[in-house]
């Protein structure tokens, strides 16, 4: 019942949103003789915030056109490079006219972002995505929103999220593949190549792991409190509702995201409200360019996806509350998860300081987890005065994070490593 209303709220906002758009458009068109009331300015920005208050946030594009690769414009053009029922793998495929710059592309090591399927869609990680297209090749998963996919195709778990992955690696090509998890799918994309290495195939040349909660008893955050706290039956009776049936998974039970981003506005609230302030008082001020970045930044946060709730439920039991990855008890499919049989893929992982969703230690759990990594293919990287966000977007992730990654994953490239493993017969020589 509780989708349901939500629904009917959302139906009631929208001619009262669109109407304040309209007034707020009035109040600033020069033409309009609105536009000459005294205090316009302030009614402008009244109606514009209220208008994007209660608007309807669709999932964005990526939207990313082009990118600068050793000073010279590359285009991007984005596929969908293999199509599942709650997944599409995404691929950027880069195109040049230049012939020294085509060289450049083919020789560039190749990139699987594992983005979280946790409320926000992949394009939460366009930033990531941008940076990394500069010197990869990089596909990205895009996660589709569960009132979407039909109820004839199935509930989708933990456990198909563990073999998404394995067929996207699969599809990649293993032996040259870098993959980057990103928060929540540090724990199945690690399952996943573990899985691989126990069955004797081969798995990626190296795993980045941000920001995710490998073992979530170190450094218990909020998000980590409330999953100890609450028992599973509580999430399945008070956060699962059904998909109403304007939608074409009606039926299907979801964790919906409208939920997920109350939980998300309720951890900050006080911030949430500081900034939109900071909008209205930049609207009023003409200030153009920082009313435009708080714009961005809220098309995409506001921007939710429901999740399929059997693997949100498997999720809350398997990592939050049996914490089974840590404790060697979980099972795939009946398979058990056996990280220490990674031999052959390099491990970095990457925390920030001031991470309030992923505390401190749980992501660099992963290098007592994978024992049998040899310790020259292994490194932790801690970004000082960063919290989650500012590992995979902004500033600190283009200035430290991302040189970091970088050179671990050029260290680690097959063809890298068989030119250093030569180097020592030919000084020899």
């Amino acid at each position: 019942m509780l989708y349901q209303l939500h629904e009917f709220q959302k139906a009631l906002l929208q001619p009262v949103s669109s109407w304040a758009h309209a007034a707020s458009e009035a109040f600033i068109n020069a033409s309009n003789p609105a536009s000459k009331v005294p205090g316009s300015e302030r009614l402008a920005a009244s109606y514009e915030l209220l208008y994007r208050l209660g608007k309807n946030y669709k999932k964005p594009e990526f939207g990313i056109r082009s990118v600068e690769v050793d000073g010279h414009e590359v285009a991007i053009h984005e596929r969908i490079s293999l199509a599942k029922p709650f997944c599409n793998l995404i691929r950027f495929k880069r195109f040049s006219d230049d012939v020294k710059i085509i060289q450049k592309l083919k020789d560039d090591p190749v990139v699987l972002v594992v983005a979280p399927l946790s409320g926000h869609h992949s394009t939460l990680l366009r930033d990531t995505v941008r940076t990394l297209l500069q010197d990869h090749k990089v596909y990205i998963t895009d996660w589709i929103d569960a009132r979407l996919v039909p109820l004839e195709d199935g509930d989708f778990s933990l456990d198909d999220y563990v073999h998404y992955i394995q067929d996207f690696i699969r599809s990649i090509g293993a032996e040259n593949l870098h993959v980057i998890s990103v928060c929540q799918p540090t724990v199945p994309t690690l399952g996943a190549i573990s899985l691989m290495a126990s069955a004797g195939e081969k798995t990626p040349a190296s795993m980045i792991m941000m920001g995710g909660p490998i073992d979530a008893r170190k450094s218990p955050t909020a998000v980590n409190n409330l999953a100890e706290q609450k028992s599973y039956n509580w999430f399945e009776s008070h956060v699962v509702y059904k998909v109403p049936p304007t939608y074409p998974g009606a039926g299907r039970r979801v964790y919906p995201g409208f939920l997920q981003h109350t939980g998300f506005i309720a951890m900050n609230p006080q911030n949430h409200m500081q900034s939109h302030w900071d909008f209205f008082q930049n609207l009023v001020r003409g200030d153009e360019q920082d009313a435009e970045s708080h714009i961005r930044f809220y098309d995409e946060y506001n921007a939710v996806l429901d999740m399929d709730a059997k693997y949100y439920l498997d999720t809350i039991k398997t990592v939050f509350q049996d914490y089974s990855l840590p404790n060697g008890t979980w099972a795939v499919a009946g398979d058990l998860v056996k990280p220490e049989d990674i031999k052959k893929t390099a491990l970095l992982t990457i925390e920030g300081e001031l991470d309030d969703i992923s505390g401190s230690g749980q992501t660099r759990a992963a290098h007592d987890l994978c024992l049998n990594i040899p310790k020259v293919n292994k490194d932790h990287y801690e970004v000082a005065g960063a919290g989650h966000y500012g590992i995979f977007a902004g500033r600190r992730w283009r200035e430290k994070v991302y040189p970091k990654i970088k050179s671990f994953i050029r260290e680690h490239q097959p063809a890298q490593r068989k030119t250093q493993a030569r180097l020592p017969k030919l000084a020899a020589k």
